[in-house]
């Protein structure tokens, strides 16, 4: 696993625990936790900023670690062969 990639994963568990603190505060009723839960959701979202402009930052560098690109590499290829197999048939 490259460095684009475990940034990438990191990035998108930060995301994920940001949305959770933000459900839990629409959740709670007690206001002191509501309160708490904003605040890391907060929390996260400004470490999540910050980790998405270093993954732009190593992706510029290091083009090779583009992980958006790669994943989707595979499924461009798919959609080309499925419309290779449709002109097929139509012919």
């Amino acid at each position: 696993m490259t460095i684009g990639t475990k940034m990438h994963q990191t990035l998108a568990t930060l995301e994920s625990a940001a949305a959770n603190m933000k459900s839990f505060a629409l959740d709670t009723e007690d206001k002191s936790a509501k309160q708490m839960f904003a605040q890391y959701a907060q929390q996260l979202e400004s470490i999540c900023q910050g980790m998405s402009a270093r993954c732009d930052y190593i992706e510029q560098q290091e083009p090779q670690y583009k992980v958006f690109n790669q994943a989707m590499q595979p499924q461009q290829q798919q959609q080309q062969q499925q419309k290779n197999m449709n002109k097929t048939r139509l012919q």
